[in-house]
């Protein structure tokens, strides 16, 4: 195949699929090479930037996935009568954290750095698929590791855990304090796309009323 057919390869598999492919397996079905195939990813995602196009393809470590282009997320929420995706509460931000920097890591390794039960967030941030099971710790009980996922890449708009800010070589208190200073900026990087998603939005999104509980 020339770069051309590659090219609407490429675009044809993360089309179709939705969810991120590996790089390895385009390369496969395209009979080319895992580096050719990241390397020709990057060029369409640049095109399409550049173009103004709708849609954006992101690199997530070793896979590749098309989506919408994020200045369009109000238009696509309403359009399609899409909820927004509810906040990450601090707490979840912070054992977010906590798992993004020190992964993979058990639920107690994260309750030691808290110093409070965090089962129930670590409950939820896997059912929205923020981080995920990765095995079990040679230990008593076999604990489960948890680690980030390529959705929580997507969501913080990172390409790989590499392009998270270093944290500094330190123990103790001072190291609760800068991982703190971490949170902070997670959150502060959430909430700015939400605010951009609402000043974009011209008109509210229409949800269904609650029904008021019955009475007793």
């Amino acid at each position: 195949m020339d770069k051309i057919e590659l090219k609407s390869g490429i675009e044809a598999i993360l089309f179709a699929s939705g969810d991120p492919v590996r790089a390895d397996r385009i390369a496969m079905v395209l009979d080319t090479d895992t580096d050719t195939v990241l390397e020709l990813g990057r060029e369409l995602a640049q095109e399409y930037e550049d173009a103004g196009r709708g849609i954006r393809i992101v690199r997530l470590n070793d896979s590749l996935q098309m989506h919408s282009a994020p200045e369009h997320a109000a238009a696509i929420t309403r359009a399609l009568e899409q909820r927004r995706p509810p906040k990450l509460s601090p707490t979840s931000l912070e054992v977010l954290s906590i798992v993004a920097y020190f992964q993979p890591v058990t639920r107690a390794y994260i309750e030691q750095m808290r110093g409070v039960d965090s089962s129930y967030t670590v409950g939820v941030l896997t059912e929205r698929g923020m981080i995920e099971p990765c095995g079990q710790l040679d230990a008593v009980g076999r604990p489960t590791l948890y680690r980030t996922t390529e959705l929580f890449l997507r969501t913080m708009g990172l390409s790989s855990l590499e392009e998270l800010p270093p944290l500094p070589e330190i123990s103790g208190s001072d190291a609760a304090v800068q991982l703190q200073q971490k949170v902070d900026e997670l959150r502060a990087a959430e909430q700015a796309a939400q605010e951009l998603a609402q000043e974009q939005a011209q008109e509210p999104v229409h949800t269904q009323p609650k029904e008021a509980p019955a009475a007793s």
